[in-house]
């Protein structure tokens, strides 16, 4: 049994996160710390999981105990610097769900991110956390660097393609959408529902700061082809929507690539291989990520659904805190233990 700590854990991913550890077989207590919210009730701030949840007062993040075994971290870029060094120094666990830590170099965090990176000596032993895909090792890792939402649908959507055919893969583009609670919970006018209704816009063309955090996976896994990667926002609250291109050198048969995906995803409880392109709906509320393959001669078309609030940032933290401890990885996610989800 372990004690949690949930810093900045008011937000849209915060709340997951309660309802998750609330949940855990192997969850004793956990506290909620933020700034804004201190000394409100959990209750007041999310009425409608009141009798859900133990109700207890959160608590002032300016005094973040250390009597905790996990932290998880849901704070705005460059906030988690602040307390990361001071928990690891101590021994803790940390699943940082912002993106502090998930790039490799400092220099790449200063480009993308617009800020100085205070402990970029924890950037080398961090574990990049995409749960999934079973390459990533978390034996004595202390920090986890939970993926980003569009990160985790673009890489389980191609990592299998580029393992398998990396020299022959002439280049991948990918059209993403995202819901508006991906911006998070603060209010911004671009985002009421009187400007979002009937809409559809693209953003961050060339500048999103999950592109080097895609190609810094795709790089080691052995790619090295041209790489577009455009988001889009939709009018709806939640839910990540991608549709990879793969153009190869010479033909492939659809067959054969159906059956890597199965291979590669034969042990994960929450990557299901669809035969047709995956609805949202299908997704929400759950730490699934529904993959579709479409292959035509050269052309390989993927396409992706996942929950940006609980796949893309909650449920795959509580999956990476269930991994980090030798745990089944659908404890406190599922009702009951799946297995093999992409052969259904």
């Amino acid at each position: 049994m372990i004690s949690i700590g949930i810093l900045g854990g008011t937000g849209y991913t915060g709340k997951k996160l309660i309802q998750f550890c609330s949940n855990h077989p192997f969850v004793k207590d956990f506290e909620v710390y933020a700034n804004t919210t201190a000394d409100e009730n959990l209750s007041t701030l999310f009425p409608d999981i009141e009798g859900m949840i133990e109700d207890k007062k959160v608590l002032s993040i300016k005094s973040v105990s250390f009597d905790h075994d996990l932290y998880f971290l849901t704070l705005p870029h460059g906030e988690a610097l602040n307390f990361v060094p001071a928990l690891i120094s101590k021994g803790k666990k940390v699943i940082d769900l912002g993106g502090d830590y998930r790039l490799d170099f400092e220099e790449l965090y200063l480009q993308w991110y617009k800020l100085e990176h205070s402990s970029s000596y924890l950037l080398k032993s961090k574990v990049y956390g995409l749960a999934d895909f079973y390459k990533t090792e978390y034996t004595d890792a202390q920090l986890i660097a939970n993926p980003g939402c569009y990160p985790t649908a673009v890489l389980l959507s191609l990592l299998p393609i580029v393992k398998n055919f990396g020299d022959d893969i002439v280049s991948v583009s990918c059209s993403a959408y995202s819901g508006t609670s991906g911006a998070g919970k603060s209010p911004k006018s671009e985002f009421l529902l009187t400007e979002m209704e009937g809409n559809v816009k693209a953003y961050n063309v060339n500048t999103h700061r999950h592109e080097p955090e895609i190609l810094q996976t795709l790089y080691k896994n052995g790619f090295h082809s041209p790489f577009a990667f455009t988001t889009h926002l939709l009018p709806v609250a939640v839910g990540i929507y991608a549709t990879s291109f793969i153009h190869l050198k010479n033909n492939v048969d659809e067959a054969s690539v159906q059956k890597i995906y199965k291979q590669v995803y034969e042990e994960s409880s929450f990557v299901r291989i669809r035969k047709m392109p995956p609805e949202l709906k299908w997704v929400i509320n759950s730490n699934f990520c529904d993959i579709n393959v479409s292959v035509k001669e050269k052309k390989v078309v993927v396409t992706t659904a996942i929950d940006n609030l609980v796949k893309g940032a909650a449920g795959q933290a509580i999956q990476n805190m269930n991994k980090l401890y030798g745990w089944d990885e659908s404890l406190g996610i599922l009702q009951k233990e799946v297995k093999h989800a992409a052969l259904s």
